[in-house]
């Protein structure tokens, strides 16, 4: 049984003739009367009760077509939604974010996907980059913007801008004074760090050459905004990422590095993953929205 058998059931109830139901499914008489007296046999009743004048359902007949309507409703409806699916950027994407990077990114892209891709349903998830990539390789995701490079065999991912790092003090500070401040004057003991975990973490220990982070494991900052508060308190210094920068802090000078240090960032997603063409119109989109203080790629 099959659904071309089923759409000869309806149609001959429909028409209530074979020539007239085999001529609306485009064969001939003869193989649309075989094909229903093959899935009489298959299904052990008759479907319908023939005369010299007319053919109608029988009452088991009936009962079935009425079911088989059902069925081709429920089928005709999967081949639209595929074929809507089809189309890019169209249904769920669950978009896995960096925590370093979603509460300043999401505000204007979010919206600018949405304008672009009316058809587009973003499930955001913002953990940090191990768990996204444990997420990526288990399907729970379909793609996640972290910090390049990911060396992993089985994933791949492009670059969509480079964001510069700035240096975070109080306007009482020595480095405060001034312009650029030279990464050697970012000592292990006054630099706040994230908690281990944070890609940005690492990221400050290289900028800056330490091995490992000094005099400051007495906070454990689990976000930007908490390191932000730390310095502001006097605590110390840290670096902020460009965007984590857009909104002024009246308590916090901001200088550049020197020499001028970034962070990658990028989409990655699963070699096998079969909608890599959405991700990229996706990059573009995202591109095209970019606030002028970080630089696309």
């Amino acid at each position: 049984m099959n659904l071309r058998d089923l759409r000869y059931l309806v149609a001959v109830a429909e028409h209530g003739h074979f020539g007239r139901a085999a001529e609306a499914c485009h064969v001939s008489q003869p193989t649309l009367s075989a094909q229903l007296k093959k899935l009489e046999a298959y299904l052990g009743v008759a479907l319908f009760e023939r005369t010299s004048k007319s053919v109608r359902p029988t009452p088991a007949g009936a009962r079935l077509v009425v079911r088989a309507r059902r069925v081709l409703e429920e089928s005709d409806l999967l081949l639209a939604e595929a074929k809507g699916m089809a189309a890019p950027l169209t249904g769920p994407l669950a978009l896995g974010i960096i925590p370093t990077l979603a509460p300043y990114l999401l505000p204007w892209f979010v919206p600018a996907a949405a304008a672009s891709h009316p058809a587009l349903q973003l499930v955001v998830h913002e953990d940090l980059t191990g768990p996204l990539l444990a997420a990526l390789h288990a399907g729970r995701i379909d793609a996640a913007l972290v910090a390049l490079p990911v060396d992993e065999p089985d994933l791949a991912s492009f670059a969509l801008f480079d964001e510069p790092f700035l240096v975070a003090c109080r306007a009482d500070d020595p480095l405060a004074a001034g312009g650029p401040v030279a990464a050697a004057r970012l000592t292990p003991e006054r630099l706040l760090l994230l908690t281990e975990g944070h890609c940005l973490r690492d990221q400050a220990l290289a900028v800056c050459r330490f091995e490992r982070a000094g005099g400051t494991a007495d906070f454990r900052a689990a976000s930007l905004e908490t390191l932000r508060q730390l310095v502001a308190a006097g605590h110390g210094c840290t670096l902020l990422p460009a965007l984590a920068c857009r909104a002024p802090d009246p308590r916090l000078t901001l200088r550049p590095l020197d020499p001028p240090a970034s962070r990658r960032i990028g989409l990655v997603w699963r070699r096998s993953y079969p909608r890599a063409g959405d991700l990229e119109i996706l990059g573009g989109t995202l591109r095209r929205a970019l606030p002028d203080s970080v630089t696309a790629i």
